[in-house]
């Protein structure tokens, strides 16, 4: 049968083709066209996901990054020692750099910094690791920093105000972004403040701390591995096409550019894949579909999951993964107050590294990174699911021991907690080993607020490393008392080298044993304490030298003992030098420089420093001692015999003279006669050439027996106290006696 269409006759296949089949593939292309466009829109959508994604987390990174400025500077500018060295009026550049340059740059990776005045003027400078001159605050960077400094002086300077509403904050800082020679850069200004308040400072009046980090370069290749960021640049004007970027800021609102990258893009990528298989088969429309679904659906978890990461960011550390003090705070508040409301106790432990700055200074920075990795896996190992341990600073860790029943629960952990970390570390294609001392604090019986708690566990924390390190302690009340004392001394000790009279240098004299005339003497450091009176130097030395505060001391002594001596008819005066002023790269410099101003001959100098300190710090203290001895300094070591004695140690160390400790020298003609160990010594000695002076002399028999042995020189109150520099020279006007 046929059928006619426009009069010409049309067969069944005809009319079929035209009443079904180009229907149907109409209604096909129609779907295909829809499902195209469906595609389309969903990748869109997807790229866009995507793009918000990527800008929103390096938003996020860019604040927290902003926010750590801050705060890693408050780590030295809230510190009695820095506002004093600041303010001086001749401000030691070499400390400044050290504390406030050196190591912010190294540690903190701070790329410029600057310690202005409070009237803005620089005072020290460090760029790129390097100290630079006052000329490099530019006016480019002056236009940014002024109105930085002039809004943290308005801050401290308003009543009530000083102290900054964000808990994590000790004080008030001002930061702004701007263009620093044509970078951008994060600008942030802290005050420079007392610790203790026992520095005064008049408010709004502060030397200001600059620290500069730039956000290209470095930053901006950290951010591309760390996240995938392609193209990653900074630029000035906004792209024209949608690259993802985020718009830089200043404080008043001005975009001043833009951290520009090329996105990923998983719908683009999809529609070049998929696309053209879609062509050749309409088929795999409805496949194409479900894959366009499974895409969406990835999308949608990749940014739940860079949520999550963000998230994580702001509550974790970036180098171990632990928890961050934020969390930890949060944490150790929480579970007070449920320890409290349940009749329970919880431990707060705070661990702290011993020897970790010497592995951080010998291998490096990186190795110090992985060192710190490292102890937080083990520690991380060794507590339970319901405790938290977290790094809370450079080397600084801590932990919360939940559902305390007794202290031995802590002790067992704690025991456990040391002899995880004394195992040696490969670090860096080499073993390294480090200890932690550990402080604890019971809540709520020591303390039931966060802040009270954490204070005494890091008091016990102190008392630990000063009780030999490598152990842990339970805080006691004791321990406040002792903090405070320790405190007191250190503070009483900075008004005394202020004012100048209460500091003297005394001199014990050296004799001859055949002649009995004064050969030499040792300058003897006392304090005259205005209520105290008389205070030991066994109890203030060690903690100026914790302090820092015996380098000025010591050169103060030094600068003190060449005035004194210079017209002595003796051959040396002996001064008594500290391993942390040795371990100061300058030191040996700045003590000829005060020979040669006193025009004291190097020598008649003889340093004295203990077996002990030398031998634990002969790598940090050799560069010194070899420039003093090149110049004709001798070196005397002091207390020998109480330490490593050793032929292999006297052939190893650059000294001159040995001094017998008095220990020994008072065993003479008592039951533990030290006759047999003085000998011994006195053949070391002979056998490298030393002299020896006995010190402790107090008996007439221990005098005969010194003499007959062959001593170089006596000393010891038989024979001469220690004295002021007026008495000695009476003493030496004195006739010898034999």
């Amino acid at each position: 049968m046929q059928i006619r269409a426009n009069g010409n006759p049309v067969s069944e296949r005809s009319r079929f083709l035209l009443q079904f089949v180009v229907p149907a593939f109409a209604a096909v292309l129609m779907v295909a066209a829809v499902l195209a466009g469906l595609i389309v829109v969903a990748a869109g959508k997807a790229d866009q996901v995507a793009t918000e994604n990527q800008q929103n987390l390096l938003a996020t990174v860019l604040q927290q990054r902003i926010d750590a400025t801050a705060h890693d500077q408050e780590g030295v500018t809230v510190w009695d020692d820095a506002l004093l060295q600041v303010r001086a009026p001749v401000p030691d550049l070499a400390w400044i750099d050290s504390n406030l340059g050196t190591w912010m740059a190294s540690y903190h990776r701070l790329d410029e910094i600057f310690v202005l005045s409070a009237s803005g003027e620089p005072i020290y400078g460090m760029q790129a690791g390097h100290v630079v001159g006052p000329a490099e605050f530019d006016s480019e960077l002056r236009s940014i920093a002024m109105p930085l400094l002039a809004k943290v002086h308005a801050a401290m300077a308003r009543p009530g105000t000083a102290a900054p509403k964000n808990t994590r904050m000790l004080t008030p800082g001002a930061i702004d972004l701007g263009v620093v020679g044509s970078r951008p850069a994060i600008v942030s200004a802290k005050p420079i403040v007392s610790d203790s308040g026992e520095v005064v400072q008049r408010a709004g009046t502060e030397p200001i701390h600059l620290a500069i980090r730039y956000l290209d370069g470095a930053f901006l290749q950290e951010l591309a591995m760390s996240y995938a960021l392609q193209d990653a640049h900074f630029r000035i004007d906004r792209p024209a096409d949608v690259s993802g970027i985020v718009p830089l800021r200043d404080d008043g609102g001005q975009t001043f550019g833009y951290l520009s990258w090329e996105p990923f893009r998983p719908g683009t990528l999809l529609i070049k894949r998929v696309l053209p298989l879609s062509i050749l088969s309409l088929v795999l429309v409805c496949g194409v579909l479900a894959v366009l679904l499974r895409h969406i659906r990835r999308s949608i978890l990749a940014r739940e999951a860079s949520e999550t990461q963000a998230q994580h960011l702001a509550f974790h550390d970036t180098l171990t993964g632990l928890p961050n003090r934020m969390m930890f705070d949060d944490r150790l508040a929480h579970e007070l107050a449920a320890a409290d409301a349940q009749g329970r106790s919880v431990a707060l432990l705070y661990l702290d590294l011993d020897g970790f700055k010497g592995v951080n200074d010998t291998l490096g920075h990186p190795a110090g990174d992985e060192l710190i990795q490292a102890v937080g896996a083990r520690l991380q190992a060794v507590i339970r699911s319901t405790d938290l341990v977290a790094r809370i600073g450079g080397d600084e860790f801590a932990i919360i021991q939940t559902g305390v029943r007794s202290p031995a629960e802590v002790e067992v952990l704690c025991l456990r907690l040391i002899e995880v970390i004394d195992e040696p570390f490969a670090v860096s294609g080499t073993q390294a080993r480090v200890g932690v001392s550990i402080g604890i604090a019971i809540g709520p019986a020591d303390a039931g607020n966060r802040a009270e708690l954490a204070r005494k566990a890091d008091i016990a924390l102190y008392e630990s490393k000063a009780a030999g390190k490598g152990r842990f302690l339970f805080f006691a009340p004791a321990m406040d008392a002792s903090i405070q004392g320790r405190k007191q001394i250190e503070n009483d000790l900075r008004l005394a080298v202020d004012a100048g009279d209460q500091l003297e240098v005394y001199y014990q004299p050296l004799f001859s044993p055949e002649s009995g005339a004064i050969t030499g003497a040792e300058a003897l450091l006392r304090w005259h304490h205005p209520e105290k009176g008389l205070i030991s130097p066994a109890l203030f030395v060690p903690i100026a030298e914790q302090t820092g505060q015996i380098t000025q001391i010591g050169e103060w002594v030094l600068e003190q003992a060449c005035r004194d001596a210079g017209d002595w008819p003796i051959g040396s005066v002996a001064v008594n030098v500290s391993a942390v002023q040795l371990r100061d790269p300058h030191f040996a410099n700045r003590a000829l420089s005060i020979l040669k101003e006193a025009s004291f001959p190097p020598e008649r100098l003889e340093v004295e420093l203990t077996e002990t300190s030398l031998i634990e710090n002969a790598a940090g203290c050799d560069v010194n001692l070899k420039i003093l001895r090149a110049a004709g300094v001798r070196v005397a070591l002091d207390d020998f015999g109480t330490g490593y004695s050793s032929f292999s140690h006297l052939q190893a160390l650059s000294v001159d003279r040995l001094k017998i400790d008095r220990s020994f020298v008072s065993g003479i003609g008592s039951g533990n006669d030290g006759r047999a160990i003085i000998s011994a010594i006195m053949d070391l000695a002979r056998a490298s050439g030393l002299k020896v002076t006995a010190e402790g002399v107090e008996t007439a028999e221990q005098q005969r027996f010194l003499s007959g042995i062959g001593c170089n020189s006596l000393q010891g109150y038989l024979l001469a106290r220690p004295m002021p520099a007026h008495e000695m020279r009476l003493a030496l006007a004195q006739p010898a006696s034999t």
